[in-house]
């Protein structure tokens, strides 16, 4: 017998559309979770002292025993019932508004969350608004869906009422706003209360929804109350919430709450992509709720970023060169830094490398990918030392970057 051999060609990938020149923006900030021996100001990464370790070892102890037979089983795809009524009524607690038995599901982050939103309402070529700059990783989401991701322009109180109007005025009609008022990624940036009410009485006139994020409510360092968005329009808004800021991110959770027909078919895709969120973590996190060692928690994380956020605004007065601006946060993990006119943060990266220390460049958080000064800063991970010296290297970086461009 004879046996033919013959030679295969290897496969061709024919990418979809939607991934093809897509970005890993959050890929490389995760990268940057161990930068050596650099002093990372990058990701925003909660402080390890902030994990309810104790806590946590008893709980895990009760997961395995009388909890297994729910810790470590399938979830109904909405999430955990008793997680679910614990988290709404944290959430009237904390906003004075409960969603509605139906008007949650629990999600696999806050990342998640937004996915399962983007694939419910964003098609090929739907305009969704940002905040610009935003978050990076909502540009990804929103892109990836083959969405025209537009930046609705900001002051220091948030989105500009006006210019939304504007936006939303002209056709066709966008699909969504997404918004981060509270210590916002990447710039700290905190909302007054006057335009919150103002983006969702345009919104609600509009009869577009609003997406907000509060992945860093819970993190002010004054006890100042301002109103979530959810709050002031449960009719327009949808929350999308995450414990990774405030429990610990390795327990990968979040939620949305909303409408219950949105809700319902946020459900049904996540069928389609994990199914459900993990047990165990469900779990945990609703006896962490329900056993009330979130607000402990809270207090002790809200002091020490207080702490850590101070050492940065001192640090960059003191180190960095004329000409730069940067943001004076009230809450959150970011300060955001403005170079002078020319300075290309991302071209300096390397450099701030081989000076021992790392930050993100800002273009990523613009839509346009056209903003090339900017840089955030993360100090929620560094020490006061740390952060001191890290900005002693950066300003080193930029006044030389500076002294070039104005030659």
């Amino acid at each position: 017998m004879t046996t033919m051999t013959t030679q295969s060609a290897p496969p061709v990938w024919r990418f979809a559309r939607r991934v093809e020149g897509a970005g890993d923006g959050v890929g490389a900030i995760l990268a940057l979770a161990d930068p050596g021996d650099a002093i990372a100001l990058s990701g925003g990464f909660p402080a390890p002292e902030t994990f309810p370790t104790e806590v946590l070892g008893d709980l895990l102890g009760q997961a395995v025993g009388r909890g297994a037979p729910v810790a470590l089983q399938y979830t109904a795809t909405e999430g955990l019932l008793a997680l679910r009524a614990t988290l709404r009524r944290w959430i009237r607690w904390g906003q004075g508004v409960e969603p509605p038995e139906d008007g949650l599901i629990v999600t696999s982050g806050g990342v998640e969350a937004l996915s399962l939103l983007a694939r419910c309402l964003v098609d090929p070529g739907d305009r969704v608004l940002v905040e610009s700059p935003t978050y990076l990783g909502a540009i990804d989401v929103f892109s990836g869906m083959e969405g025209r991701v537009e930046a609705v322009p900001t002051d220091g109180e948030g989105v500009d009422p006006d210019a939304l109007d504007a936006a939303l005025a002209t056709r066709p009609t966008p699909k969504l706003l997404y918004v981060i008022p509270d210590f916002q990624n990447p710039t700290g940036r905190w909302w007054s209360t006057e335009r919150r009410r103002a983006v969702v009485s345009v919104c609600r006139h509009r009869g577009v929804p609003v997406a907000e994020d509060v992945a860093y409510r819970e993190l002010a360092f004054d006890p100042e109350d301002r109103p979530s968005l959810w709050s002031l329009g449960p009719d327009v808004v949808v929350q999308v919430g995450t414990f990774s800021k405030i429990f610990f991110p390795g327990v990968r959770l979040g939620w949305a709450a909303g409408d219950p027909a949105l809700v319902a078919a946020m459900t049904v895709a996540k069928q389609g992509s994990d199914q459900c969120a993990g047990g165990l973590g469900q779990w945990l996190a609703e006896r962490y709720l329900a056993g009330g060692h979130l607000e402990a928690g809270l207090r002790a994380a809200r002091s020490l970023y207080a702490e850590r956020a101070s050492a940065l605004g001192s640090a960059l007065a003191r180190h960095l060169p004329q000409g730069c601006t940067w943001t004076r946060p009230e809450g959150g993990f970011f300060a955001w830094v403005s170079a002078p006119a020319g300075v290309d943060t991302a071209a300096l990266v390397p450099e701030a490398h081989r000076q021992g220390v790392a930050y993100v460049p800002g273009v990523p958080f613009f839509p346009g990918r056209n903003e090339t000064r900017h840089l955030r800063l993360s100090y929620s991970r560094a020490t006061a030392e740390q952060i001191d010296e890290g900005v002693r290297r950066l300003g080193r970086v930029l006044a030389q970057a500076t002294e070039e461009v104005q030659r």
